[in-house]
């Protein structure tokens, strides 16, 4: 309420100072209510001009008017005044500034022009007058500014009747173009007798073109000539700024100077894209520009092309002179710096996009490339949206072209190393695991990773078949695939947006020409057979072969490392191969199976350096690659240990069974030698069976539980692969499983060193037990050669005497003899029965911390009876 009446007081006030300035006679009276509320009325009424609201341009206006009329010290208070009353912000001070100006100048053009008329007409001025009704009871009057806007003066009161208004005010309508009524109250509006707007627009232009030293088209002009990057005769490009602006000695208004700094940000945006554009172009001469590079600049050539028509559009307007605001002009063909930000609003928002693309893309190329520019496309606003769309449209046709080509044909066109799959030359064994890649930095983001593999995979299945299988037929599955998802395997049909037909495309490429190579490499390469082949001979799971192999080989092998001739092995292992059923095998898979003499040092025998290879020749040797069959090599050298031991401790009971022949003459030898023969024969035994229940359970577990059960894995896996690189991993794992089950992996090393210790332990108790029994042989042949020399008489002589021979000796000598060797023998079969304890202890104790199950089955069949750990 307080707000109210200092605003009523206000307006009071403001119609007091002009009515006393219009009219002497009033100068000490009270403004008049009637007029009070009609100025209140217009003040609160909803009119409101049809200019923008600019106050600094409106505070220029009447700073421009004051010094025109020759009131410099007038236009400097109100500079000054203007700049206070601007200044202050917050409560109680006025919000719409611009209104207050506005009203100031409205209500001192109108008093000149009331002034004018008044030395014409009765008109009295201020505010308008009240009039009476000239025949009913309601009174208007309605005139026209200076400015162009229509006031409206009606007075009624409180209760609808009209007030009663001076003599003067009711002869100031008394002319020959007076407001007329019909009944009812109907307001007729009168034309300007004396022109005077016409008057005011004239003497606008003249003023304008006093403030101004080039006029609007000449600017105009030059504004659409900085847009072509062209600097015109008052607009010019500025290095400091890095922009267009008109030059500094022209002198135009601010706000104009402000609009055309505006208008020419596209010539700058224009500049920047057809920079990149000409650079590009100049580079493709000299260096590698990729195709998604060229086809982005022809993109952005596109977009500049209809850029130029508009130019062109508006160029030919510019030449039109701009009317005049009292020619009423509200359209035609001319060009304005308005109607040039209108023009400008669309290409401003493309040509800004287009220069953040530019920036973007500068050191980018190929599939980066397109994805920078992808992230551009995810924008809400349809109209950049389908812009860009357009765009990518054009710059991802060679990335399609690409995929295309390449899930097809398996055709790597990418001289420009733009594409997402890299290729690189090697080896065909190393063909489908490091001919072909993924190049991350290229991928763009509109392809998912998945898809990416699936597309590298389908191409490397075509080469693979081209050039390792030397297969043709693969082409009928691409067509096929082709046909099926409505793709034909000429060029074109795949574009940006088609995400979803791009991959069904590969998807039944992939499905075709996965199966055409697993056919392949299943029925022409017989792939499974060859498998089976590994585990027979390397795997040593052909038992009569290895059994009939190792009885072959023994002697041999038993022969230094460097003395062994490794024709006369293979000889050998023909002779095996004839002498088991391999020799019904295919001759195909034999002929592969071949001798291999590792490297070796001196001091190695032939157990040492002994194996079999596999010859996996093209395509096999894709999946039997060299660290591969290195694995399976370690694996055999292992089992052939396993086997070597198992042989040994086989030929030991050779040995020891036979000495029930000879047990007669026990009962003749004296009663300590007879003990402690029978005691070592004992401990022989017993450390035997140890050794034999310890190999046979761990042989065991490897041949069916880790060959076989993993073979059976394998098998199941290979049924199921899809693809080569489902076979490959199918292979790695049952690899893998065999290594760790094993005990051949990183993390059982500890493990593997103490079951070689073992088996080192029972070839030692191998040579101890043939030196025992063989002792034993030969003691019983000398004891039956002294008794049939018993009773002669003879002697020696020193120096023929062989001190360590039993026939120089005596029956008592010969026992005497007998008794040392046996305790020397019993005593290393101790050693080492002491020593095979502790290791089997410390290999036991390590199983459960294995991480394989398996292992822990192991520990189960070795230690059933839980000795071991009750022992302990």
């Amino acid at each position: 309420m307080e707000d109210d009446r200092r605003v009523g007081d206000l307006v009071r006030e403001l119609v007091h100072r002009l009515h006393n300035n219009s009219s002497s006679s009033l100068s000490n009276s009270k403004p008049n209510p009637s007029n009070v509320k009609y100025a209140t009325r217009i003040l609160s009424s909803r009119m409101t001009p049809s200019i923008a609201a600019d106050e600094a341009a409106m505070a220029y206006s009447i700073k421009s008017q004051l010094v025109k009329q020759g009131k410099l010290s007038d236009a400097l208070s109100f500079a000054d005044l203007y700049s206070k009353f601007a200044s202050k912000n917050g409560p109680g001070s006025v919000n719409n500034k611009w209104a207050v100006l506005y009203l100031l100048k409205v209500i001192s053009e109108d008093r000149k022009s009331n002034l004018k008329l008044q030395s014409d007409s009765s008109f009295s001025g201020g505010l308008p007058t009240l009039l009476e009704p000239e025949t009913n009871g309601n009174l208007a009057r309605v005139t026209k500014d200076s400015s162009g806007f229509s006031r409206l003066g009606k007075f009624f009161d409180d209760d609808g009747n009209d007030d009663t208004v001076s003599n003067d005010n009711v002869n100031g309508l008394r002319h020959s173009n007076s407001t007329k009524f019909n009944n009812g109250g109907v307001l007729l509006v009168s034309k300007d007798p004396e022109n005077l707007r016409d008057i005011a627009y004239r003497e606008f232009a003249v003023i304008v073109k006093e403030e101004n030293d080039v006029s609007e088209e000449v600017l105009v002009r030059d504004v659409l000539y900085a847009c072509q990057g062209i600097d015109g005769k008052y607009v010019k490009f500025n290095e400091t700024i890095d922009g267009y602006a008109l030059l500094d000695s022209i002198r135009v208004p601010k706000p104009t100077k402000i609009m055309i700094r505006k208008l020419c940000e596209l010539g700058w945006l224009f500049k920047k894209v057809k920079g990149y554009i000409s650079d590009s172009m100049y580079k493709f001469q000299d260096e590698d520009v990729g195709t998604v590079a060229q086809a982005f600049c022809a993109a952005l050539q596109d977009e500049l092309s209809e850029y130029y028509k508009l130019l062109a559009v508006l160029q030919s307007q510019s030449m039109n002179p701009i009317p005049l605001v009292s020619d009423n002009a509200t359209s035609g063909n001319y060009l304005s710096l308005r109607r040039l930000s209108v023009w400008f609003a669309e290409p401003m928002v493309k040509m800004r996009l287009m220069a953040v693309l530019v920036d973007s893309c500068k050191a980018l190329k190929g599939g980066a490339m397109a994805g920078a520019i992808h992230m551009h496309a995810q924008h809400g606003d349809p109209l950049l949206h389908g812009f860009m769309k357009r765009l990518l449209r054009r710059v991802c046709s060679p990335l399609f072209e690409m995929v295309r080509s390449w899930v097809l044909e398996g055709e790597l066109e990418d001289i420009f190393s733009e594409f997402f799959v890299l290729g690189q030359s090697v080896k065909a064994e190393s063909l489908w695991r490091e001919g072909y890649k993924l190049h991350p930095a290229m991928l763009p983001s509109f392809i998912s990773q998945s898809l990416a593999r699936r597309i590298l995979r389908t191409g490397k299945s075509i080469n693979f078949l081209r050039v390792c299988c030397e297969d043709r037929t693969w082409a009928d599955a691409a067509t096929q695939a082709a046909a099926a998802t409505g793709t034909t395997t000429r060029r074109g049909g795949l574009g940006y947006g088609e995400t979803d037909a791009l991959e069904s495309l590969v998807t039944e490429a992939a499905k075709r020409i996965d199966k055409h190579l697993m056919d392949v490499v299943y029925n022409r390469y017989r792939f499974k057979e060859h498998c089976l082949a590994i585990k027979r001979y390397l795997l040593l799971g052909q038992g009569d072969f290895v059994q009939y192999l190792m009885d072959i080989v023994g002697p041999e092998l038993s022969e230094p490392a460097n003395t062994i001739s490794s024709f006369k092995l293979s000889g050998l292992l023909e002779s095996a191969i004839r002498s088991s059923n391999a020799q019904y095998d295919d001759p195909d898979v034999l002929d592969r199976l071949r001798v291999k003499m590792m490297p070796h040092s001196t001091g190695d025998r032939g157990w040492d350096v002994f194996s079999l290879d596999y010859d996996a020749r093209i395509p096999l040797n894709t999946v039997f690659t060299g660290s591969i069959m290195a694995k399976y090599l370690r694996i055999f050298n292992f089992l052939w240990k396993l086997r070597r031991v198992e042989h040994a401790l086989i030929g030991a009971w050779k040995t020891m069974k036979p000495n029930l022949i000879t047990s007669h003459f026990f009962t003749k030898l004296p009663k300590a030698v007879k003990f402690r023969l029978i005691l070592t024969s004992r401990r022989c035994q017993v450390l035997w069976n140890e050794m034999n229940h310890f190999l046979t359970n761990l042989q065991y577990y490897i041949m069916f539980e880790v060959l076989e059960v993993s073979w059976a894995n394998f098998s199941d896996e290979m049924e199921a692969a899809k693809d080569l690189d489902d076979l490959l991993a199918a292979h790695d794992k049952y690899l893998h499983s065999i290594v760790e089950k094993s005990l051949l992996g990183e993390r059982s090393k500890d493990l593997y060193k103490t079951l070689f210790m073992l088996f080192d332990l029972i070839l030692r108790f191998r040579s101890h037990a043939d030196r025992l029994y063989e002792g034993i042989y030969e003691f019983q042949a000398r004891t039956m050669e002294d008794k049939k020399m018993e009773g002669v008489k003879h002697s020696r002589s020193k120096k023929n005497m062989d001190s360590d021979s039993w026939e120089s000796e005596g029956r008592k000598a010969i026992t005497q003899r007998a008794g040392d060797f046996l305790k020397n023998t019993g005593q290393d079969i101790d050693a080492v029965s002491k020593e095979y304890s502790l290791l089997f202890k410390g290999f036991l104790s390590q199983l459960p911390v294995q991480q394989h199950i398996d292992l822990k089955f192991l520990m189960f069949r070795l230690d059933f009876t839980e000795f071991y750990g009750s022992a302990s």
